[in-house]
């Protein structure tokens, strides 16, 4: 029997696999609409997660 933690995160790992089946169908109109400003807000989006990226990696290593 799973524990109420993994019950939980399994919950989580189902809807993010709809919200990004979500956002990567927006991504598509925007490319198709308007690719110019499409790619400038993926642009900010990369930088971001690269940010958030780090933050992880430090938080993993508090830990060791």
């Amino acid at each position: 029997m799973k524990s109420k933690p993994l019950k939980i995160i399994d919950k989580i790992q189902k809807i993010r696999q709809k919200n990004n089946r979500n956002w990567m169908n927006l991504l598509r109109l925007a490319f198709k609409k308007d690719p110019k400003n499409a790619s400038k807000i993926l642009s900010k989006i990369t930088s971001m997660d690269k940010k958030i990226s780090l933050l992880t990696a430090k938080l993993q290593k508090i830990n060791k």
